[in-house]
């Protein structure tokens, strides 16, 4: 048997996309085999695997998978890939709405280089210092870096912040951040990977209300933002309530398509 497959990348995060409205992955479901899909030297080679499911009530459902093989929380710029994705299929044509493992997003597709992605509203932002701690679908640790971001030690000071203590039994997701002239640079260590990625969009949505926290921004706001792996654009309304109205915008590319053979799986 053999199972198909695509590539996609949404600003260097990219992911193995599988269509298992059939069940038939399930058979093959377990960690090891998932973490051999996306290993970069004998895998596919991804951040991660997404499978798009059927759902009773939306038009599809997201499940994801981190890199190691673990069942994740959200995923930004895979929420756009499998926009994209479920698009592709014939499932849905610009707008639509899913599930995921924090409950329903709304996707609208403008063209490959504008894929949105609704995200849940956030009410809390924990600060201590130069440090915030949010959760934007999935947990996110914000610092600003104390020297130009391009130098900075991410994996070193992700791996401090993902392992102490408090953060080492689930993880946590842990960013940089530096205002430049006209966006805000974000460089993110993410766990499941437990590396730093291209990018990470909820990375990025954390990263942008961090600021507008930090900068006192109210009302609706747009924020660009850049990554090693591209840009976003990260757009909501600021008020007493905390953050709402939250969409990730951004490229969510078919990168190649394929097939593996089932011989593969363990």
């Amino acid at each position: 048997m053999r199972i198909f497959f695509s590539k996609y990348q949404g600003a260097g995060n990219d992911f193995v996309m599988i269509d298992n409205r059939d069940s038939q992955f399930r058979d093959w479901m377990n960690t090891e085999n998932i973490a051999a899909l996306c290993n970069r030297r004998t895998g596919i080679g991804a951040d991660g695997l997404i499978l798009l499911e059927n759902d009773p009530a939306q038009d599809f459902r997201m499940v994801y998978f981190n890199a190691d093989g673990s069942e994740s929380t959200m995923c930004g710029n895979g929420g756009r890939c499998i926009i994209a994705f479920a698009r592709h299929l014939g499932l849905i044509v610009n707008e639509t709405q899913f599930e995921a493992i924090d409950g329903i997003h709304f996707g609208k597709i403008e063209n490959v280089n504008q894929v949105h992605l609704s995200m849940h509203d956030v009410h809390s932002i924990e600060q201590s210092g130069s440090d915030y701690i949010l959760d934007t679908g999935s947990p996110h640790f914000v610092r600003w870096s104390e020297i130009p971001i391009e130098a900075a030690d991410v994996v070193g000071i992700g791996r401090s912040v993902r392992y102490n203590n408090r953060f080492k039994e689930k993880g946590i997701n842990v960013n940089l951040i530096q205002e430049s002239e006209n966006a805000l640079w974000v460089r993110t260590y993410e766990r499941g990977v437990e590396d730093e990625t291209l990018s990470c969009g909820t990375g990025v949505t954390a990263a942008a209300l961090v600021y507008a926290k930090e900068k006192g921004l109210t009302g609706e706001q747009t924020i660009d933002v850049v990554t090693k792996g591209g840009n976003l654009r990260v757009s909501f309304t600021s008020d007493a309530a905390g953050y709402k109205n939250i969409w990730l915008i951004g490229p969510a590319q078919l990168v190649f398509k394929g097939e593996i053979d089932s011989d593969f799986f363990i």
